[in-house]
């Protein structure tokens, strides 16, 4: 369950981490495997399909290290969808809060559900 919940929410993940500052995809997938087991593998064709909706821009800057990065930027429109999806998020949890918060309260009472 976990899984397809990860896969569910990682767009939105993804965008809610642009929308703290522009950043390159290690950067991207190294901030969201703090709290969640995710690849680069599965990075990179998201963020094709998300310059491709125009949610994110893309600019190239120089590296001291190595070649140039490719960084992404939220767009005004990857705004807009992040704010949806966190509108859906919200309800979505409230809901399922709910039927749990009554699954318990009626263990409590000594029912079955």
């Amino acid at each position: 369950m976990k899984t397809q919940l990860r896969k569910g929410t990682l767009e939105m993940c993804v965008l809610a981490v642009l929308a703290q500052q522009d950043s390159y995809v290690y950067e991207i997938v190294s901030k969201l495997a703090q709290s969640m087991a995710i690849s680069e593998g599965t990075v990179y064709p998201l963020m094709r399909r998300l310059q491709g909706d125009d949610w994110v821009s893309t600019y190239m800057v120089e590296s001291p290290s190595g070649p140039a990065r490719k960084y992404y930027r939220l767009s005004a429109s990857g705004h807009a969808a992040l704010a949806a999806m966190q509108q859906e998020w919200d309800s979505f949890v409230a809901e399922i809060n709910h039927v749990l918060g009554s699954h318990q309260a009626a263990r409590h009472r000594g029912e079955t559900a």
